[in-house]
């Protein structure tokens, strides 16, 4: 029988331990959320220590990350790759236990988590997947019931995941969507850095989640790991709503002097302290020793080999009875790409190109978009209220839908796609067929940028699908945080953001992007991708769904753009190219005086600019750079190719001109003002978006 109260303590002791060593750290949370993993760990977690990664274990996330210690301690008491010297190597450079969990660095962390309220989002992410992939990929064979995705994700969470308002956007998610395999429990200690947080965080929890439609259980004793094992036996039997288990407990339980205080949250307990605090729980053993009957309570690995072999031989067995289906299952758990998918994106190139529309960027990628997500079954969309202006949907993915009773995902829903009209309507046109066994894959997620941004986190951290979905890019300031955190995870995640500059016209500065595209290209590992035509966007999607270990954002126009005219296009995908050079317009003995660099909707400026040159016989190079971070990345001989050395460079887009200095250039023909409120071609004469002024600004740097 295991003894719960030492497998709790030895949590405390190694956190608090850790915590003093480094002389940083978050002591407090993990001391009082011990009895909570060891009832979660130890009674219920499905999981494999020798293998982190087999695919129907339990998911379970650390939404409040500053108390990693936790997690660290369970991972290394449990049996995983992390031995007792990456404990004592807490917040050490190059260590497997950095400050907060970290996914890909530490054996047994599902998602990256500190910025709080983005753990339990993520948490949903996962979930949905879970639930989605069952829906697609179980079956029954007569009498027997291959369920091989059928896993729970649980997350732990505290009060400072529950006042960011992401919370809110994830969980009133999660309730719609009936995740009832999602299970979380609220560390309600009632401290923050500040103190109580009474005087500033009065919401009444329990009422507020079943609002969103959850099932709440407690307030119940967080320090009691038999009632938390008892709230979570009882959560696994809800069948169409997620769980909220509140656990009131107290921060540095153990601590004399630091328990219950805001003393415990983020500061070392100090020396004395640590002896006292031994004494109290009754912890005799020197620092960063754990007695091996601990050690034994806490061992899973024998039962975790055991747990994933029983899933190995049901997933034999599917794929016995249904072997087309197992090998997509394991293909797209690999996030493998379909063996057609070059052809696919080769056709889609060619296509584009061929027929050469002008058309806006946003429709552009639509029509890129029909092509792809026919091909990939596991592309997962969705826009936060603005199907109709994003056109992230197609004929290919139905609303996802949840009935309202079971709680069940809809199948077979017919897809409805938008079509761009005028004022930015959905227009329906006729629905598709969908094959049998079909779940609808546009989610709508409301107005709820950061919350999408980060479920889609989830979702990709999870495995099975490649998600995507669309907002305006001036509202990418809301996402920001989970964009740099995909980033930072290196997860294959796309951001559609349309309505991309002062192009769209009448809303104004508000809703008018001038600083977006050169934030978005401040971070580090995201792909940023502003096409000028339908073939750059065609490329910018097939690029953006190869990444497999970087997101990407795909910043496009609401305005019309006409198709430029291309001698070949295998250089797209380099970021930057030649579009245009002075033979084209008719000056094949000139030398080239000067390069104009161009993105998205101001291509077609800068070809128009480069014929009003020619005309003076000032001969000019127009290259499309429809992804700086893309050029960025390629060899110096290409770049040098590109953009030679002594010609002066002029670089045109409709933003900030702060990132374009790097290239070199003499100046750059851009907006670092906030924009106006008035049709788009006024807007453009205006701030001097026409190709008069380009080219007169080419002549000014070449006088210069």
């Amino acid at each position: 029988m295991a003894n719960h109260a030492l497998m709790a303590n030895a949590i405390r002791a190694l956190a608090m331990d850790a915590v003093q060593q480094a002389n940083s750290g978050h002591p407090g949370a993990p001391m009082g959320m011990a009895d909570m993993a060891v009832a979660l760990w130890g009674d219920h977690l499905r999981y494999n220590p020798a293998n982190p990664h087999w695919f129907d274990r339990d998911r379970f996330v650390l939404s409040n990350g500053h108390a990693s210690m936790l997690l660290y301690s369970v991972l290394h008491l449990t049996g995983y790759d992390l031995p007792i010297g990456e404990i004592k190597n807490f917040r050490k450079l190059h260590s497997k236990t950095a400050g907060h969990p970290e996914v890909d660095v530490t054996p047994g962390v599902e998602t990256t988590t500190g910025p709080l309220g983005q753990g339990i989002t993520n948490a949903v992410g996962f979930a949905l997947a879970e639930k989605l992939l069952a829906a697609e990929f179980n079956r029954q064979d007569g009498k027997v019931n291959h369920d091989i995705v059928d896993h729970h994700t649980y997350a732990f969470l505290g009060d400072g995941c529950m006042m960011e308002g992401i919370s809110h956007e994830a969980c009133a998610l999660a309730g719609a969507w009936h995740l009832n395999k999602l299970i979380a429990l609220y560390d309600d200690n009632g401290i923050s850095i500040d103190g109580q947080v009474k005087p500033w965080f009065i919401d009444n929890t329990e009422e507020r989640f079943k609002a969103y439609g959850w099932n709440v259980i407690g307030p119940i004793d967080g320090n009691d790991a038999k009632d938390v094992s008892k709230a979570i036996a009882k959560a696994k039997k809800e069948e169409s709503k997620p769980t909220l288990i509140i656990c009131k407990t107290t921060i540095g339980k153990g601590s004399p002097n630091r328990a219950g205080t805001a003393k415990a949250h983020g500061e070392a307990l100090g020396a004395e302290e640590i002896t006292l605090t031994r004494e109290a729980i009754g912890w005799p053993y020197p620092a960063f020793e754990i007695p091996a009957e601990v050690y034994a309570d806490w061992d899973h690995k024998d039962a975790g080999a055991k747990t994933e072999a029983a899933w190995n031989e049901k997933f034999a067995a599917y794929a016995v009875a249904f072997p087309d289906l197992a090998g997509e299952f394991t293909r797209r758990m690999k996030g493998e790409l379909p063996k057609n998918f070059h052809q696919v994106a080769f056709d889609t190139v060619v296509a584009a190109h061929t027929k050469g529309e002008t058309v806006a960027s946003r429709k552009a990628s639509q029509l890129a978009l029909e092509a792809f997500t026919a091909a990939l079954p596991e592309m997962l969309g969705g826009s936060a209220d603005l199907t109709g202006s994003n056109l992230t949907n197609t004929k290919s993915t139905a609303a996802l839908r949840f009935d309202a009773k079971t709680g069940a995902v809809v199948m077979n829903v017919p897809a409805v796609p938008a079509k761009q009209g005028a004022e930015d309507e959905a227009k329906p046109e006729a629905p598709a067929e969908v094959p049998h066994g079909t779940i609808g894959r546009h989610i709508n997620y409301g107005v709820r940028e950061f919350g999408m941004a980060a479920i889609m986190n989830g979702v990709a951290l999870h495995g099975g699908y490649i998600p995507y979905g669309g907002t305006f890019l001036t509202f990418s300031d809301y996402s920001r945080n989970a964009i740099r955190m995909a980033a930072l995870m290196k997860r294959r995640v796309i951001h559609v953001f349309t309505h991309d500059s002062i192009g769209l016209g009448e809303d104004g500065p508000t809703h008018q992007s001038i600083e977006h595209a050169a934030s978005l290209r401040l971070i580090p590992n995201l792909d940023v991708w502003r096409p000028g035509d339908t073939a750059e966007t065609a490329v910018a999607w097939a690029v953006a769904l190869q990444n497999q270990s970087r997101p990407t954002a795909l910043l496009l126009s609401r305005q019309n753009i006409a198709y430029a005219p291309k001698s070949e296009l295998g250089d797209i995908s380099r970021g930057a190219y030649v579009l245009s050079e002075p033979e084209t317009v008719g000056l094949k003995s000139k030398k080239t005086a000067a390069v104009i660099i161009a993105t998205g909707s101001e291509v077609p400026l800068a070809l128009a600019a480069q014929k009003l040159l020619a005309a003076k016989k000032i001969a000019v190079r127009v290259v499309s750079m429809p992804s700086t971070t893309t050029f960025d990345r390629q060899d110096v001989a290409y770049k040098k190719a590109v953009l030679p050395k002594k010609i002066p460079r002029i670089a045109v887009e409709m933003g900030c001109t702060g990132g374009w200095w790097k290239y070199g250039c003499a100046a750059v023909v851009g907006i670092d003002t906030y924009g106006e409120s008035a049709p788009a071609p006024e807007l453009f004469k205006h701030f001097g978006f026409t190709a008069e002024n380009v080219a007169a600004t080419v002549e000014a740097a070449l006088r210069d």
